[in-house]
């Protein structure tokens, strides 16, 4: 199967853990605001959401009655046809074993999870594995976040270890995040292509200005793609979006010209579907 019989999946990361309306007055922080951009990104061709959750002062949180709030919110003004995934990023904040209960408490249908998170040198290694199980027997649809080639690496060992049970599953390539200046470019993403036979899916998110580029290299070699104010709040010529869905449309355009088609909610679901064992 060539990558042009695959569907492009955008999905939105509105507004991450760290931005707050005094960096950025338009990211949508509060259930309301993200549902309502959830719909527009919708609209403009986002299969899939990528949410994050803040507590009453603007900052990260792992809450799970927030995020039952935001889920509520976000499902009522997208209706069925849309994936959505909660982050469990750590930000310095929550431990391993803080992700891991909030995700059993939870059990959101898709969830992002960094390998140098949940898994660094010194995990127990058996806990790691009753939690990727549990998530397996919960049908919960994970995306394993990495940075760097190190973190492939781990990755890797994690999967022929049987730490992670299975054989393929979807993986998000990060860029920029630690460059000087959190500036990526597309040349960046080189490294991470043909770094490991267990990936099922890749998807590309960017940090800086060159995040649509870095996008639409990844659409022109087969991935996806993950866009917003999270990593990035302008547009291809240099000025600030008016919201995230602006920045979804530009990545939609550029992947007509790449010859892929946009993925639905439906095909969102299957191209985010781990290969468990």
């Amino acid at each position: 199967m060539g990558y042009t019989d695959t569907p492009f999946l955008i999905a939105s990361a509105p507004n991450g853990a760290r931005k707050t309306k005094a960096d950025l007055p338009n990211i949508p922080i509060t259930p309301a605001e993200v549902a309502k951009t959830a719909f527009e990104c919708q609209q403009a061709g986002a299969g899939m959401m990528h949410l994050h959750v803040r507590d009453d002062e603007q900052r990260h949180s792992l809450d799970v009655g927030r995020y039952r709030e935001m889920l509520a919110e976000v499902r009522a003004a997208v209706g069925p046809d849309m994936l959505l995934q909660v982050t469990t990023e750590a930000v310095g904040m929550y431990s391993a074993h803080d992700q891991m209960a909030m995700v059993r408490d939870l059990v959101p249908d898709a969830v992002s999870i960094a390998i140098r998170e949940i898994a660094p040198i010194d995990a127990d290694l058996n806990a790691v594995k009753a939690f990727f199980e549990f998530m397996r027997e919960a049908e919960i649809a994970p995306q394993f976040i990495v940075y760097d080639t190190e973190d492939v690496q781990r990755f890797n060992q994690l999967v022929e270890i049987g730490v992670l049970p299975g054989e393929k599953f979807p993986v998000l390539f990060v860029l920029g995040r630690y460059s000087d200046g959190q500036q990526s470019d597309p040349v960046d993403l080189l490294p991470f292509i043909g770094s490991s036979s267990y990936i099922s899916e890749w998807m590309v998110c960017a940090f800086g200005a060159l995040e649509n580029a870095c996008i639409l290299t990844g659409a022109g070699l087969g991935g996806h793609g993950r866009i917003g104010f999270e990593n990035n709040h302008l547009g291809v010529d240099g000025s600030p979006a008016g919201h995230n869905a602006e920045l979804i449309a530009q990545a939609r355009d550029g992947a007509g010209l790449m010859n892929r088609k946009i993925a639905t909610g439906a095909q969102a679901k299957q191209i985010m579907q781990p290969r468990w064992s």
